[in-house]
């Protein structure tokens, strides 16, 4: 059976600044936290850094024709803030402003409309060194940002996405540490998710302001599907506590305006919350024309034998949970086939949380702004209806084509899904797993940056184009 998506159904590919463009050093950029973290011994898996990545930052006009060939509406990526303001309170930097304006003005003259993420990841290092998303200072920086980007690339950006993740930059960065900046404190962890929350709203009244209501704001993030081990008071309840901690922190403020008060009362030997002033939940909750979700997979969780709700003042450490009094929730190994991440497929979870989220928040448009798998992929000679090398990667297609069947059925029970996007256009730097990991629909040959079609790339120029799976 063929499901058709609706005519005006975005299909996209998305990447990441620090992870794609390289030049980390030209043109004025100054380090982010991103280029220090690298620096530090044991810190990356590999050893390497995102100093040249993929080189986008010079290549971008041959990315864009490939994905003119996949035959793609929408190209999903970030902005360096280091780029445009290279100094605490410094003035903007016109070479990082003319380098995205070229690039945006490239992906227009393509018809290919450019959705720009403030932030996925990549801090400036003299906001860290004042303390980083742990101090409020930071989200006033970020409504600055978001000002001068609107006020610079405004007529050209399509959709603008506040935050990417905020997740991972609260509870890795300053949780388990194993991202940027690398902190394992929960306390600052918990006021880092507030201030991202913060940035959000502070983000979006500034290009509201700057370019009126017409403008599209929305924010992408990696909710959870948690699922409890059995249907047993316990394990339901270590769900419930997992949830509260991966998705409600985001969606209470930003989208109902209040913070669960199980959220406090959980963290009371880790923090008195202070960080939250009056007023701040008007300003994080704004109107957004959409909710961008990240998916790859779910997790499956019961009861420990620690209490589920008392906090512990202990602090992170490598081995324990990112989030914050997770003592009473034991996450069970992933089963099934798992990818080269070691993570689980489950696509039932993607549609799954797409029908919630629709019957949750009705009328709020939503997009797949990430979804992928990583696999130890082989070359191989000849083969490309392109000339020259080819990557065939079965478990990536058949991940890709379940997922978009996911999406399908999710529009079928009625959720408003207005958007695809693969991740990624192009294999690239894995954050604190270097160049191990390649999740492209595109391969990258990191001694000649050539890029190498996948039948994975193939299959979805065939949906794409097609606009049916």
């Amino acid at each position: 059976m063929t499901f058709t998506f609706p005519p005006d159904f975005l299909w996209g590919t998305a990447t990441a600044s620090y992870q794609v463009e390289g030049a980390v050093h030209e043109d004025g950029r100054t380090p982010s936290i991103w280029d220090t973290f690298c620096e530090r011994s044991g810190a990356i898996a590999d050893g390497s850094s995102g100093a040249v990545a993929c080189d986008q930052y010079h290549r971008y006009r041959e990315d864009i024709e490939l994905m003119q060939e996949l035959g793609v509406g929408a190209y999903r990526l970030s902005i360096s803030w280091s780029r445009i303001i290279p100094e605490y309170r410094g003035p903007v930097n016109d070479k990082g402003v003319q380098h995205y304006r070229r690039v945006l003005q490239a992906l227009r003259d393509a018809h290919i409309r450019p959705v720009v993420t403030l932030y996925h990841w990549d801090l400036p290092q003299y906001l860290q060194d004042r303390g980083g998303w742990a101090v409020r200072e930071t989200a006033e920086e970020f409504g600055r940002y978001a000002d001068v980007l609107a006020r610079e690339l405004g007529e050209l950006v399509d959709t603008w996405t506040t935050l990417n993740e905020p997740w991972c930059s609260a509870y890795l960065g300053y949780g388990s540490g194993v991202h940027a900046p690398g902190i394992q404190d929960y306390g600052q962890a918990l006021a880092a998710a507030h201030h991202l929350n913060l940035a959000h709203g502070l983000a979006a009244q500034a290009i509201r302001r700057r370019l009126g209501d017409e403008a599209k704001v929305s924010v992408t993030l990696n909710l959870q599907v948690c699922r409890a081990a059995s249907a047993s008071p316990a394990d339901m309840r270590a769900k419930e506590q997992s949830d509260l901690f991966a998705n409600e922190i985001w969606l209470g403020p930003m989208f109902d305006g209040r913070y669960d008060p199980r959220l406090l009362q959980s963290t009371e030997g880790i923090s008195d919350w202070a960080f939250v002033h009056r007023g701040d939940m008007e300003t994080i909750r704004q109107p957004l024309d959409s909710l961008g979700i990240n998916y790859y997979s779910t997790m499956y969780v019961r009861q420990s034998e620690h209490d589920l709700v008392t906090a512990s003042d202990r602090p992170a450490g490598p081995y324990s949970s990112p989030m914050p009094a997770q003592e009473g929730v034991e996450v069970l190994p992933p089963e099934g086939q798992l990818t080269a991440m070691g993570w689980n497929q489950e696509p039932e979870g993607l549609r799954d949380l797409l029908v919630e989220m629709s019957k949750r928040y009705p009328g709020l448009q939503l997009m797949v702004t990430e979804n992928g798998s990583a696999w130890d992929d082989t070359v191989e000679n000849g083969g490309s209806p392109f000339g020259g090398e080819i990557v065939h990667d079965p478990h990536r297609v058949t991940y890709l084509e379940e997922h978009i069947k996911a999406v399908a059925e999710a529009i079928d029970e009625g959720a408003p899904v207005s958007g695809y996007f693969a991740w990624s256009l192009l294999d690239n730097f894995e954050w604190s797993l270097g160049y191990s990991k390649r999740f492209g629909i595109l391969r990258v040959n990191y001694d000649n940056q050539e890029r190498i079609w996948k039948d994975s790339g193939l299959r979805f120029r065939e949906i794409v184009r097609g606009n049916a799976i």
